[in-house]
Order: C-alpha cells, then structure tokens, then sequence
C-alpha cells in the first residue's frame, strides 16, 4: 500500500522529502503492508541519493533500520561507518542498527553492536538501554542483561520509568524474577507496563496465581495486561479460568485485540466450548478484529477440536495469508474428524503452494491414514519423510506408524517396527500396541508389549485393564483372576474420566463417580432409565471389555461422557418443555440411542425394525450440531442395507457431509443389498 501511494505521489508530479522515507522504509523493515523483497527496499534506497537525503538523520538510520531488520548487516554497517561525523556516526544511527538487528531476531548481533558503540564513542542514550535490554530479554542473555544494568547503574540515567521497565522486563524475560520483583517494588513510579512486565514474568514461570494475585492489586488494566492474563491461565492449563477472565475483562470494557483473541479460542479449543468459539468469532467481527495469520490458525484448530469441521474449512477458505500452521492445522482437523482422504489432498495442496511440511504436518498426514485405513500409503509417507522432505520421524511418528499398522491388525510388522526405532519406545508407544492387540486378540505379542509397558511405568492402570481385557477376550479367566488380584496387592486405582459438555454458553464437568453437579439426582435417574430400556430391548454389551479396578464386575458402568450425554439429553428436554411442548413427546431413551454407545448399539440386529426412528435422530442430531462421525454414518448405512432399506438409506446419504473412503464403502454396499442398478455410478464417482 505505502510503495503503491509512494509510486503516485511520482506519478503525479510530487516530490519526496525527509518526512517522505522514514515512514517507508520502517514498513519495508516491518514487512507491513508491503512486499518486503530487496528490489523494493534498494529501489527507495536509490530515491533516498537521487533527491539528495542521504545525509539526514532520520533517514539514513532508516536506512540502516531496514537493511539490519531484513539481515543485511553488511549494508547497514557500510551505511553507519560511511557517516560523515568521523565515521562514527550518531546515537539515533547506532540505535537504529540496535533496534534493526533485534527485529530481525539477530539478537546476538544487536547486542555486540551495543558494545562496539562504546568502543566508538557514541554515547548511549535512554532508547539505546531500551533497545538492547529487550534483546537480552528475548534472546535470554540474562549475564549480558546484567552487564547492561551495571552500565545503566554507572550513567546516571536513573531513575527513568522507562528504562526501569525495560530492566524490569529483561529480568523477567529470563526468568529472574526475584531481580525482577527487587527492582519493581523500588520503583517510586509504576505505570501498567511495570504491573505487566512482572505478572507476565510469573505468567511464564507457570505462576498463575501469585501472577493474579498481582493483577487483582492493579490501580489501571488495560488490553496487553489483561490478554497477558488470560494467556497465562491458557499456559497453564487452566482453560475455563481463562474465559473466566475474558468474560471479567468485557465487564471492564476494556477491547480485546488479535492477540487476545488468539488465546482465548485456544481455551474453547482445549475444552470443546463451541458455542463459546462461535461468540468468539462474532465478538472479533463486531469490533473489527481483524483474522490475521494467527487468529485464522487458531479458529482452525478450535472448529476442528469442536468436531465442525465444516466451519474450520470455512474459515481456511477465507484467509488470504496461510502459512505452514495453517495447512498443518486443516490437515490435522481433517484427519481426527475422520476425513482422511481429504486431509491427504489437502497435503498435496500445501506442497504445491510452496509450503514446506513440518513434523507436525506428518502427524497429521499419518492420523489421515490411520483413520481412512489406508497402510500402504501411510507406509509410504512415513517411510519419505527423510529421504523426500528432510524431517526426521519422531516418537510421535513412530507412534502414528504403530497405531496405523496396529489397527490393520499387522502386528508383527508393528512390533518390528518398534525394534528399529533410534530412540527407546515410550509408555505411548507400547500402550497403542498393546490397545491393537485387545482389539485383535493377540495374547502372545499383548502380554509382551504389556511387560514393556509395565517396565517403564509399574503403576499404569491402563495397561492392567487392556491386558485384563485381552485375557477376557481370550476366554483366559485364571488370568484374569491373577491380574485382579495384582492390582488389588498393589493398589493401583484407575484415574476417573473426566468429560466437559457446554450448555447455553456455560461449562459443566463430570468426572466418573462424582455426584457433585446440582442435577446429579436427576441424571443418574435418567442414566438408569436409559440402560433399563437398552437392557429391554435385547441390547448386550460385550462384558470383556468392562474390567472394573474394584468391586464386582457390572454390565453398565457410567462413564464421565455418559454421564455429559445424559445430561445434554435433559437439557434438550428442558428447551421443549419450555417452547410448549409435552415431555412426553420427547422421550429421552430413544433420542439418546443413536449417541449413547451409538457405534454398538446401531450395529445390533435388534434395532434393524427401528430404521426410521434411527435416521430421524440422525437428522435431530445434525441439526442440534452434533457431528456423527464415520463409525455412525457406517453402521446405520448397514442397517439399511441388511434391512432393505433403500429409500432411508438415500435420506442417509444427504445427512452424509464429507463422506471418506470408507463410509463411500458403505454406501456402494448398501445400494448392493438394495439391489439398485445405479451403484456402478456411485463406485465410478468415488
């Protein structure tokens, strides 16, 4: 923009002067708004000596600014030392130089370009100290850091609220945050950078609540302090506290900017708070935040942790800027909601945009095959990595390899593959084979995989009651006496589930066995009922995998999700209730079939007589925003199928909104047991 209006000004006859390249070339050195090649940045130099400008102050050491910001020292050094003041040149040159060097993230060189200014005689002015204390802060130099204090100290530029800041932050920066608090408590002045320097200093420690503590104390909060806030609670782990502190700071009115925003959708993301997210969005359109790089990457991330998928694609589509994170992060949403096939050509996308995959790209393009079931080119991907791409596999890669070949049930090449890892296998590691041998029944490589485990981590829960569960499904009940009676020795207690629903904007968490939530009494009850009605119906869980850690053995056990289900299914009751409509009308033990162990229970024959209730709730249940995944879509497909069921299972196929491989599968197979000539159009268009 600043290059186009500049080109005009020409066009029309105008010509610049020393208020005209400053603002320019700071904005080539920022990359703001311009494209930052070096053929611009050399043309407005040449226009700098034709009109004469070269010897002003203000401009040369934009000059320089620019030159050191975009990494080309060599030019900003000749520039500074060509200064006709003896070549040393000025404090206002030298801090441009600083500053530029810092920008460009050479922080190193910044800081030896504060010692070669001394070396020639420049004095060092307030900016200068500013300058290069940030570069101490950011590059964690804390020895240099205090050197520059002891210079500072020796100046006699004290006391100056700014430069205390920065010394301040610098402390902060690098984790000495006893210096830090030292300094901030002898301050005679403090304004709301002094307060934010410090909270942001214990904010990176993982100190959350001496950090809010002091953000409580605050006489004045503005925009950075409270985002500053709000990121250490997301730092921490602390979601919900997080949008606690949002939710506070719009009572302030005080305006959230990107970098607010930023964090606060990483919050819904970690806690699924879709609803929350999509307010988010509003908020940042109301008040004009832009959807910058950043933002765009992190409303990616969330819709898809949410399961909408759609709305992440929706998003990815309306960025003009993507970098790497955001193909990375579309390619990753994808893959966990079950669109594998479409993750992998999102892939071949980035590839050809020119954007250079990273190890997380590959976890991934890895997840992609693992949930679309393709081996072979999961093979093939993993197996490029190096050789094609130059990242080198990881643990975590590793451990997507495993879980791929464990879930096609090739264990004995996933166990080799274990045996060629450069790096020990991990707890993970070993877990997901040992998970894929429950699944497939192989007692000989499980209990091997089971002692590894064990080995790394005696106390792991999980791996008694996946080896317990193998040794069921082998019909291995002495062993499964056994393993019970080591874990009652032992023991070993199995961490709850913990599981989070949103309702009307408001967070509610359940934890397996907690009767804690206000509406437990009447959830519980429900709970009851629906496995009551389950039981009627002929449902049969299978009983192998329902190893308790303690007490009997039971047929149903409530789960933290089950738990959320039930609850979500009473609220619903509630919102017909209060739009007019009977209770009766709406009865919770049907509406919940298809989400309660929805996978299982649509599978059973003894629901093939309920096919139109089924697809009704499939339909109630996408409008109500929840997102079958494959798993569903497939079973209730083969409903129809085995029940002739042609005309509910085209209803099906519209609900279907980006079907992978194996719900296309499902499809052709169903329209097979429908007899239907034009399944050879759908396998064409597949």
């Amino acid at each position: 923009m600043l290059l186009r209006a500049y080109a005009g000004m020409l066009a029309r006859g105008g010509r610049p002067n020393a208020y005209t390249f400053p603002p320019l070339l700071k904005a080539l050195a920022a990359n703001q708004g311009v494209v930052a090649a070096p053929a611009a940045g050399g043309a407005v130099h040449a226009h700098v000596v034709k009109f004469g400008m070269e010897l002003n102050a203000h401009v040369a050491s934009s000059l320089v600014l620019m030159y050191a910001a975009r990494g080309d020292n060599l030019t900003a050094r000749a520039l500074l030392d060509a200064w006709p003041a003896g070549g040393g040149g000025t404090p206002v040159v030298w801090n441009a130089l600083i500053s530029g060097c810092k920008r460009g993230r050479q922080l190193r060189l910044s800081c030896c370009y504060f010692v070669d200014m001394a070396r020639a005689g420049v004095a060092r002015t307030p900016v200068t100290y500013i300058t290069v204390l940030s570069a101490c802060g950011k590059g964690d130099d804390i020895l240099l850091g205090m050197q520059v204090h002891k210079c500072i100290v020796a100046s006699g530029v004290l006391p100056d609220l700014k430069v205390e800041n920065a010394l301040v932050d610098m402390y902060a920066g690098c984790g000495e945050m006893e210096a830090a608090w030292e300094l901030f408590e002898g301050m005679r002045v403090r304004d709301i950078v002094s307060w934010t320097s410090v909270i942001s200093g214990f904010v990176r420690l993982g100190q959350a609540d001496r950090a809010k503590a002091l953000f409580d104390l605050m006489p004045e909060k503005d925009t950075v302090s409270w985002t500053a806030m709000i990121d250490g609670y997301v730092r921490t782990g602390r979601f919900r506290e997080a949008l606690e502190i949002f939710r506070e700071m719009q009572f302030s009115k005080v305006m959230a900017d990107e970098f607010t925003m930023v964090s606060v959708v990483t919050a819904c993301a970690q806690l699924g708070a879709l609803e929350t997210g999509k307010w988010a969005r509003v908020y940042m359109s109301r008040h004009g935040i832009k959807m910058d790089t950043f933002v765009g990457n992190a409303l990616i991330d969330m819709y898809s942790k949410c399961g909408s998928i759609e709305r992440a694609l929706g998003v990815f589509k309306e960025m003009h800027s993507r970098d790497k994170f955001t193909w990375t992060a579309i390619i990753l949403g994808l893959a966990v909601n079950g669109h594998g096939e479409q993750a992998i050509h999102m892939f071949y996308k980035m590839l050809r945009a020119f954007e250079a995959p990273d190890e997380v790209t590959f976890v991934g393009v890895l997840t992609a095959c693992t949930h679309a079931g393709l081996v072979d080119k999961g093979r093939d991907f993993f197996l490029s990595m190096v050789g094609t791409y130059g990242v080198a596999p990881t643990v975590m890669h590793y451990g997507c390899i495993i879980d791929l070949l464990g879930r096609a049930g090739k264990l004995t090449e996933a166990l080799e593959t274990i045996g060629k890892m450069p790096m020990g296998p991990n707890c993970a590691i070993w877990g997901t084979l040992l998970a894929a041998c429950r699944v497939h029944g192989n007692s000989e490589i499980g209990e091997l995989a089971a002692q590894n485990l064990l080995e790394l981590d005696p106390e792991n829960s999980m791996a008694y009651i996946l080896l317990s569960n193998l040794y069921a499904k082998s019909n291995r009940w002495e062993d499964v006496r056994r393993l019970r009676q080591v874990i009652m020795e032992k023991g070993i207690k199995k961490e709850p589930g913990c599981s989070l629903i949103e309702m009307n904007g408001t967070l509610h968490e359940f934890v397996a066995g907690d009767r804690s939530h206000p509406m437990s009494i009447e959830i519980y009850s429900k709970l009851d009922k629906v496995l009551t009605d389950l039981k009627n119906a002929g449902y049969v869980p299978d009983v192998t995998e329902l190893l308790l850690m303690e007490g009997e053995l039971h047929v149903f056990v409530a789960s933290s999700a089950e738990i959320c289900i039930i609850f979500a299914g009473f609220m619903l009751i509630c919102v017909y209730f209060n739009r007019g409509n009977s209770c009766s009308n709406c009865d919770l033990s049907s509406g919940l079939k298809l989400i309660f162990r929805c996978n299982s229970v649509l599978s059973e024959d003894l629901l093939f007589s309920a096919l139109p209730n089924q697809v009704t709730h499939l339909e109630s249940s996408l409008s109500l925003g929840i997102v079958p995944t494959g798993v569903t879509y497939n079973s209730v497909l083969s409903a129809c199928g085995e029940g002739n069921g042609i005309l509910l299972g085209m209803q099906v196929q519209k609900c279907i909104l980006l079907p992978d491989l194996k719900v296309e599968n499902a499809l052709v197979d169903m329209y097979v047991h429908c007899r239907v000539v034009t399944t050879w159009e759908l396998f064409e268009d597949m």
